[in-house]
């Protein structure tokens, strides 16, 4: 079956950091572009960032640039989301997901998504 599976999210203070993973199963998550999303209550869902399936090459969206960074281990079949300096603002519930092809912050035709994880930031 193939599933993607994220975890990592929980209740952080401001200032504090976490890092998501993204775990493929049934497929090589090497060779799929990966993305990664969020959705907040009353918020339209947004991209945050991109890992190339071609070369690794990574995209930010600007208002997460130096303090979200997105990488990949090959052996674990796992994409991460390394996030610092978290705000409240980035409460939300954070989905990544897979497609063969370029990069893109588009948040919807991905070839498959994740459930969720969620992100709480106490003020």
């Amino acid at each position: 079956e193939v599933q993607l599976v994220e975890s990592g999210g929980e209740l952080v203070q401001t200032g504090g950091s976490l890092r998501l993973s993204c775990v493929a199963s049934g497929f090589t998550i090497d060779d799929y572009t990966v993305g990664w999303f969020r959705h907040a209550p009353g918020k339209e869902r947004e991209g945050l960032s991109c890992i190339s399936g071609h070369d690794d090459s990574t995209y930010y969206k600007d208002s997460v640039k130096g303090r979200f960074f997105t990488s990949r281990d090959k052996k674990k079949n796992t994409v991460y989301l390394q996030m610092d300096s978290l705000k409240p603002d980035d409460t939300a519930v954070y989905t990544c997901a897979a497609d063969i092809g370029a990069c893109g912050l588009g948040p919807v035709g991905w070839k498959y998504y994740g459930r969720g994880t969620q992100v709480t930031v106490s003020s």
